[in-house]
């Protein structure tokens, strides 16, 4: 009989490590609270940019960028076998990435030599922007991105279609008490569900499952707003400047954000962070002054210190796995974050130490 696994949580991780199980020849139900691949559930999945690389990786630690170095590749062919066996693009792009003043040239430039990541300086007009300062922009060409919201349509619509896969969307599960082992995890509305093994990937929302049996688990929501453009001419790659990115869709429209706010899970969008945005937007491509802005939305990362996921078993609840916290690169870190559990939780010693994202 296939080992039977429910994960809790149908984001990009849980997504992603569903069909990581799937692969093993495990037999999976994924527990949502709202729709997988929902445009209303102010989940990170769907409202993220959607660059796979991280901003920036000479500011985080090795351990954060072993779980995004191989990311872009991963994409590429994901995208490429996602569209040949369901029909939906996830709108994968080598977009490039240019990166504005203010930065530390020189630490840049070690370690896009260290991690063998084309670099070069450049002067920002030639790439139909403003920079602040006559320094030099840096130009880092094999950057990639892909759309989130079609990468979960597409991802959705592989795990819907295989017989070993099940979807319980619209269902709340209740906080975890403490015990020894997990059979079962009861619903809000009494259902209880059953499976060898769990795992919990609900994000933002994840302390408030577990508070109760992991009060070291640092885990909350960071509110993000990003504004949405239809310019009359586009960029054609991502623009980074201090913290604040813009990025190019295929058909024409332009991301503009986003911020990190500590307001617990209030999905609101404010006028404030609008015009906050829509300034910072408009310095660097003067053009948008004279675009509508289309639409205005949040989303709520999980947010973690030094933006570094819990990946691993319990401490004291047998079967039960974390693969969660992910913050800012959710997206970036999930194909090795799903390789990395899948691993443990088939008592393999995984591709990379499992230590530093051990549970508590």
């Amino acid at each position: 009989m296939k080992k039977h696994v429910i994960i809790i949580g149908g984001g990009i991780v849980g997504c992603m490590t569903a069909m990581e199980l799937v692969n093993r020849g495990c037999r999976v139900t994924i527990v949502e609270r709202n729709q997988i691949a929902s445009q209303t559930s102010g989940e990170s999945s769907w409202a993220g940019g959607g660059i796979v690389f991280p901003l920036l990786p000479w500011l985080y630690p090795e351990t954060v960028n072993a779980l995004t170095l191989n990311s872009a590749n991963f994409y590429r062919d994901l995208s490429q076998r996602l569209l040949l066996e369901t029909g939906f693009d996830a709108n994968f792009e080598q977009s490039g990435f240019l990166l504005l003043p203010k930065f530390d040239l020189e630490t840049a430039v070690a370690w896009c030599a260290n991690h063998q990541v084309p670099l070069e300086s450049v002067q920002a007009s030639a790439f139909g922007v403003e920079s602040p300062s006559g320094e030099d922009a840096l130009w880092l060409p094999s950057v990639c991105q892909v759309r989130p919201p079609y990468m979960m349509q597409a991802m959705r619509h592989w795990l819907e279609n295989n017989s070993n896969v099940s979807l319980l969307e619209h269902t709340e599960l209740i906080p975890l008490k403490q015990i020894d082992k997990l059979s079962e995890w009861q619903t809000v509305s009494g259902e209880k569900l059953s499976a060898d093994q769990f795992v919990v990937t609900s994000g933002a929302w994840s302390f408030e499952l577990l508070k109760e049996t992991s009060a070291k688990l640092n885990i909350k929501p960071m509110r993000g707003q990003i504004l949405l453009y239809q310019p009359q001419k586009n960029l054609e790659q991502i623009v980074y400047r201090e913290g604040f990115y813009m990025i190019p869709r295929r058909d024409g429209y332009l991301l503009a954000g986003s911020t990190l706010e500590d307001v617990g899970f209030d999905t609101a969008v404010t006028a404030e962070v609008r015009a906050e945005i829509s300034a910072k937007a408009e310095a660097i491509m003067p053009a948008l002054r004279s675009s509508p802005i289309i639409k205005h939305w949040s989303g709520l990362r999980p947010g973690t210190p030094e933006n570094l996921p819990t990946i691993g078993a319990h401490p004291s609840i047998e079967n039960l796995f974390l693969n969660t916290g992910h913050f800012r690169y959710g997206l970036t870190m999930a194909p090795a974050s799903a390789q990395l559990l899948v691993s443990l939780m088939f008592g393999e010693t995984p591709a990379i130490d499992s230590k530093p994202y051990a549970c508590l």
